[in-house]
């Protein structure tokens, strides 16, 4: 396995987060399931980390971000839990900046972040970890779901993974019971807009048969932004010119300057509304 593809398969499939059954496990035993040995595997991790951190304090230096992080309605103490998909589960994902900025921003009011996501989820896989989340006792969730169930199969006219109206209820679902089980508020994230010729171009996308087109994702944006709680429409962020620089080769994924933008997008969010 080439060097490139193992930093990639690192960066965004954590085993742990669904293997828990297998009683924990260890960098050994993770390292193993990537073909690496047990330092290459924390020398691929702490490269990922030290760029989350690098961008957090890039989004820093500019004064009236760090003013906005002070305002965040994060008390001291609080449990923020992240749900969602390989954007969030990236490990340089705007949760992890997000980690990152309170670290260095606000240290000692001890907020613990904990990201659930999981690459590949569903809205409809997503339900199945309710007793989890709720185990975790939240006092935020912030919820980024929807862009894997606008996945298409064959081809831009075949089935998305999900339909719009399972999507849609699964996401009230969610909320609904995530709120009466828990102490949580609620803030949701849009899936964000694809570059759709990177997508059609993208060889292991053509192999698998799959593709996505950004009326399926403007369709979940317009429902989440309809909805009562706090939402980000991560859709104007990764869009026009900016998102060619926004996302990875693959189209679909974001590059660390979008996940940059996309945090500064959630503080702004966050701190704007009453």
């Amino acid at each position: 396995m080439n060097t490139a593809l193992t930093e990639r398969l690192v960066r965004f499939q954590h085993p742990e987060k669904v293997l828990g059954y297998l009683g924990g496990l260890d960098d050994d035993r993770i390292a193993a399931l990537f073909g690496l040995d047990s330092d290459s595997y924390r020398k691929i991790r702490r490269s990922h980390d030290e760029q989350a951190h690098r961008a957090a304090t890039e989004l820093l230096d500019d004064p009236g971000f760090a003013g906005k992080v002070d305002r965040l309605p994060f008390a001291p103490g609080q449990r923020v839990v992240a749900v969602g998909e390989s954007i969030t589960d990236d490990l340089l994902s705007w949760f992890e900046i997000l980690r990152h900025v309170l670290d260095l921003r606000r240290p000692a009011d001890g907020i613990v972040l904990t990201n659930l996501a999981v690459s590949g989820q569903t809205t409809t896989q997503a339900l199945t970890t309710l007793p989890g989340l709720s185990f975790r006792r939240p006092d935020w969730v912030l919820c980024m779901l929807g862009g894997n169930d606008a996945q298409r199969l064959g081809s831009a006219d075949g089935p998305t993974l999900v339909s719009l109206a399972e999507t849609e209820r699964n996401l009230r679902i969610l909320r609904d019971l995530v709120t009466e089980r828990t102490p949580a508020r609620w803030v949701g994230l849009t899936p964000t807009r694809v570059d759709e010729a990177r997508v059609r171009a993208y060889q292991p996308f053509q192999r698998a048969g799959i593709t996505w087109i950004n009326r399926d994702i403007d369709a979940i944006g317009t429902f989440l932004t309809a909805q009562s709680d706090p939402v980000v429409d991560a859709r104007s962020v990764i869009a026009g010119q900016a998102g060619e620089r926004f996302h990875l080769d693959d189209g679909l994924h974001l590059s660390l300057a979008g996940q940059q933008a996309l945090t500064a997008a959630l503080v702004d969010a966050l701190t704007d509304r009453p």
